[in-house]
């Protein structure tokens, strides 16, 4: 299997082409991105009635408790797995110029593909423990106690205990880590969706891609915070003067017209980040070279 290792520059061109791909493909893009929002709902609908109990009645939720819920929660985020993958190759069709549409997301349920890409989604996620799990171990442990203290001091309304030694470290690894996880994520699943990869075999090619391309991802993050401090500007201006408006007409008015601007943010998200991770996979492991790009072969 083939890594390309594309340049710096590489970074900036997955955000711009992120951000054009809703625009060129509003239709089937934001159809689907509306239907796994929809599906993404699920486990937050069977976790949190159980979180808002615990914080009306102030009972401290135990260790098992939490743990119960995350256990839970991670379980029916894996049925969501597939749907990930289908609507990345709804991305994929658009940016072919072949027929796509937003109900295409259900596609690898309904061609049986479902069991192996659950099967990826747990290997991930037990990767991800791993990964996560070195980090705390590096820095003393003392994270894991210090987060569970701080849920119980939410659950109980008590003032949060003061941070561990090592927070500092820890939390610049864990930065470095969601860089190299987010190339890695891109990659693996753009591999067993669109490259027909094995899981094993698409955890690979993640895993060595992101290594490989380790330095246009931290540019492709430096100018995706430059992006949310630009949007958060505009973003912020917007609802100031839909705000006044509403205060000028009436009340009632400004939720009228916020509500459909949060939605329309959170659909043309969800566009850009699966744009992001199409065109992160199609440099790094497509099937058309690249130009500015050097192949690399994964040991």
């Amino acid at each position: 299997m083939t890594i390309r290792l594309n340049g710096p520059s590489a970074g900036f061109g997955w955000l711009t082409n992120g951000f054009s791909v809703g625009f060129r493909h509003p239709k089937p893009l934001l159809g689907g991105a509306a239907l796994l929002i929809v599906a993404s709902l699920l486990p937050a609908m069977v976790t949190l009635p159980m979180q808002l109990h615990a914080m009306a009645t102030g009972t401290p939720q135990s260790p098992v408790t939490f743990v119960g819920l995350m256990a839970i929660s991670m379980l029916v985020s894996l049925l969501i797995v597939p749907l990930y993958a289908g609507y990345l190759r709804v991305v994929d069709a658009a940016e072919r110029g072949m027929p796509a549409r937003a109900s295409d997301i259900f596609n690898p349920y309904r061609q049986g593909e479902a069991w192996r890409l659950m099967g990826y989604g747990l290997t991930k996620m037990g990767l991800y423990f791993a990964l996560f799990g070195s980090v705390i171990a590096l820095t003393g442990g003392g994270i894991a106690s210090w987060y569970m203290q701080v849920v119980t001091a939410q659950a109980s309304h008590q003032a949060p205990p003061a941070l561990p030694p090592g927070f500092g470290i820890a939390v610049a690894l864990f930065m470095v880590l969601g860089i190299f996880m987010l190339g890695f994520y891109a990659i693996s699943l753009g591999q067993v969706a669109l490259g027909r990869r094995s899981v094993f075999g698409a955890i690979g090619d993640g895993l060595v891609g992101a290594l490989k391309n380790l330095l246009p991802l931290l540019v492709f993050a430096v100018s995706l915070a430059l992006a949310w401090l630009v949007a958060i500007i505009a973003l912020a201006i917007v609802v100031f003067l839909l705000a006044l408006i509403g205060k000028l007409i009436a009340p009632w008015l400004i939720f009228v017209l916020i509500l459909p601007l949060y939605v329309a943010l959170i659909l043309a998200m969800i566009a850009v980040m699966f744009g992001v991770m199409y065109h992160l996979w199609r440099d790094v492991c497509g099937d058309d070279v690249m130009t500015g790009t050097e192949a690399a072969v994964a040991p």
